[in-house]
């Protein structure tokens, strides 16, 4: 029996220009892969001029092969037009007909079954269109975006279009699911399938093997935070408490793990604050890791925080868990939510609290 093809819709994922980018999507989707054939088409937004922005933002938009083979599978990175800042309404529309000689071609070859899109919008939206175009059914998983459109009144009607049209929308948390709900998807529509976490990567190593490799002091106590340096994860917002947490706790070390991402770049500003709060015997930036590298800066903290301003589901709460930290974070989004469902795992896992 012919199993179906499903094509993967999603503007962010990993690519050897963006190693980084969407990571949480691969993993999923790759799992599913090796049970059905699956190919990815991940469009790259552009414009004429971007590259003169990249004079004053390094990094903006740094785009992305056209075509890669990752652990198998086809990937493409077509390009689709979008004014930075300006028109997103369009997005969607312009998306759509970036990937449609790629999908297309797929429908042709007879690879193409199912469009599964990640991201309400522009991604969930355009993936609609072109399940109409291409007369194949649509799924969407919504990852946290969508509580920021859905109360956006140019974006908010876009999002709601795409969800109506979706033959499926998953979502990785509850509180995206009262999204869903609010934009009047009604409940048999919508499934909460949260991420999960890899064990056999994220698993504890010796505090004084881990804090040796990172050159860390043996007694000294660590915070540390994993995420894009942008707005939006809240390192500004450690940081700036560090001073206090320093009279507290003599010696404190805070391990900042990560770089650039498709959001923005703050590592710069993040320096520049350390410098100014005198604390660069207490902040060290290690730069972006790979996913096998992260268990050795989990293992060495103490605690892990982000004070992220809004989450869909972030896996790094459970790969933080998974080696054996304690998680202080905000009370935003699916947050919660990650703490409850991994607590009720871990008895299945033969871990305890």
């Amino acid at each position: 029996m012919r199993q179906p093809h499903v094509v993967v819709l999603s503007s962010l994922f990993p690519s050897r220009v963006q190693p980084g980018a969407g990571l949480f999507v691969r993993e999923r989707m790759f799992r599913v892969g090796a049970h059905l054939p699956l190919a990815v088409v991940a469009p790259q937004p552009w414009f004429p001029l971007q590259r003169l922005l990249r004079l004053v933002k390094p990094g903006y938009r740094p785009g992305a092969p056209r075509h890669e083979n990752q652990q198998g599978h086809d990937v493409w990175f077509p390009r689709f037009f979008s004014l930075p800042g300006a028109f997103r309404q369009l997005d969607g529309w312009f998306m759509a007909l970036g990937a449609w000689p790629r999908l297309a071609r797929l429908k042709r070859e007879g690879r193409l079954d199912l469009i599964d899109a990640h991201f309400g919008y522009p991604d969930g939206f355009a993936a609609t269109l072109l399940g109409r175009w291409l007369g194949v059914p649509v799924t969407i998983t919504l990852r946290g975006t969508e509580t920021r459109h859905a109360r956006d009144p140019a974006l908010a009607p876009r999002l709601r279009t795409a969800l109506q049209r979706a033959s499926r929308v998953f979502t990785v948390s509850d509180s995206l699911r009262q999204v869903a709900l609010g934009l009047g998807i009604p409940a048999s529509q919508l499934q909460v399938v949260g991420n999960g976490v890899d064990l056999q990567r994220f698993k504890p190593v010796p505090r004084g093997q881990a804090r040796h490799e990172l050159g860390l002091p043996a007694q000294a106590p660590v915070l540390v935070s994993v995420g894009g340096l942008v707005e939006r994860k809240g390192f500004h917002r450690v940081i700036e408490l560090l001073p206090v947490l320093r009279q507290r706790f003599p010696g404190l070390v805070y391990l900042v793990v990560g770089g650039p991402s498709p959001e923005g770049d703050m590592g710069a500003q993040l320096q520049r604050q350390v410098a100014e709060l005198g604390l660069q015997d207490t902040v060290r930036f290690l730069g972006p890791l790979p996913p096998e590298a992260l268990r050795v800066p989990l293992s060495a903290a103490n605690v892990f925080v982000l004070a992220t301003r809004n989450e869909g589901w972030a896996n790094v709460f459970l790969e933080a868990m998974a080696c054996g930290l304690p998680v202080v974070t905000t009370a935003v989004g699916g947050n919660a939510e990650v703490r409850s469902r991994w607590a009720a795992s871990l008895p299945l896992l033969g871990l305890s609290h």
